[in-house]
């Protein structure tokens, strides 16, 4: 686990104090594709010391990330490039603007030995051991990323936000939090109440969604919950000998906006990020015909691990030519999340 490149939910530090969340796991030789998450700020409410830093976006969604890169094309430029792979505007760190690098397991493993850990850290380490011991999986298979991994957590507000490593592990995890949500007694919960609905109309806020979709697709995720009054949320990534793609393996080329209904035909590659479903039994509805679309691509952790084979679903997104280098195979795809979509496309549930 120590001897590893730059992965999923990692951070990395520039020399402006910038925090930036590094995405996926496929990277260009100098660059570390990542968003801008934390930046400096007086009026800020994060921070240590005298230190204080504001959120680069109120929330995490294509919208607020097109403006993100706005602003740093504006007035940092360096962390701003062109993909010749996935063929759109991203923003990146150079490796030579990287002052550190944060590794989710190695923060909570120094958590894990503090001496006198905060509230929120003492939740962390109630919670991880919780999970860990009831899942068996070993806690050096677990991380903690967001504000606390940084450390300019705040108790009073700050969620928890953890990792866990690898297929196996991460699948543990889930029929252990499923389990733990069934128990009354359970300090683990699923939303419910004023917290639901604030988290519901959040979301059809900030997403082409009703209300009432909002709610159905929290009914579907496993990994957002509340842990003694703390909000917390799960994410999953890969071990090493799961990274089988490397950045130029594969060339997407954007074809233009489409709306398709299919059916899940596989899940096993949506639990990570990217979240990838395969699909059988697709129709475009509208934009460009094409008959090989095998599978949904969502960069949108909202709609990451919520199907299960057989569903049928709804798709807005950019149509992507697939290019395989390896195997010179050619097929195409439904992103929802690109940047191009303005954070007007979507998979949900069909409803008949």
């Amino acid at each position: 686990m120590n001897k590893r490149g730059f992965k999923d939910k990692d951070f990395i530090r520039t020399p402006e104090d910038f925090f930036f969340c590094v995405v996926g796991y496929m990277h260009p030789k100098d660059r570390v594709i990542s968003y801008l998450r934390y930046l400096p700020n007086l009026a800020g409410k994060w921070g240590y010391g005298s230190a204080r830093y504001a959120r680069a976006m109120p929330s995490y969604t294509i919208a607020y990330l097109l403006k993100n890169i706005e602003l740093l094309r504006k007035d940092f430029s360096d962390y701003i490039f062109y993909s010749d792979v996935f063929n759109t505007q991203m923003s990146a760190v150079p490796h030579n603007k990287i002052k550190e690098h944060y590794r989710p397991e190695h923060r909570l493993k120094g958590i894990l030995k503090l001496e006198k850990p905060d509230k929120l850290q003492e939740k962390v380490i109630e919670l991880a051991n919780l999970i860990s011991n009831k899942s068996d999986i070993p806690i050096g298979y677990m991380g903690v990323t967001g504000s606390i991994l940084i450390n300019i957590h705040k108790p009073e507000f700050s969620d928890i936000d953890l990792v866990v490593y690898g297929r196996d592990n991460s699948l543990k995890v889930k029929d252990t939090l499923l389990s733990l949500y069934d128990k009354k007694e359970s300090d683990v919960q699923k939303l419910y109440g004023d917290a639901l609905y604030n988290w519901c109309e959040e979301k059809a806020k900030d997403y082409p969604l009703t209300f009432d979709e909002a709610k159905k697709i929290y009914n579907r995720k496993w990994n957002y919950g509340s842990f003694k009054d703390t909000n917390f949320s799960l994410h999953t990534v890969r071990l090493d000998s799961e990274i089988t793609e490397l950045y130029g393996d594969k060339i997407f080329s954007p074809m233009g906006m489409v709306k398709i209904r299919a059916i899940i035909s596989d899940t096993s590659e949506s639990i990570f990020f990217p979240h990838n479903y395969s699909l059988r039994r697709v129709i475009v509805e509208e934009g460009k015909k094409v008959q090989d679309i095998r599978k949904v691509t969502t960069y949108e952790g909202l709609y990451g691990g919520i199907f299960e084979i057989d569903d049928e679903i709804v798709a807005k997104g950019m149509l992507e030519k697939v290019l395989d280098n390896r195997t010179e195979e050619v097929y195409h795809q439904v992103l929802v999340g690109s940047l191009e979509g303005k954070g007007m496309d979507y998979v949900k549930p069909y409803i008949h």
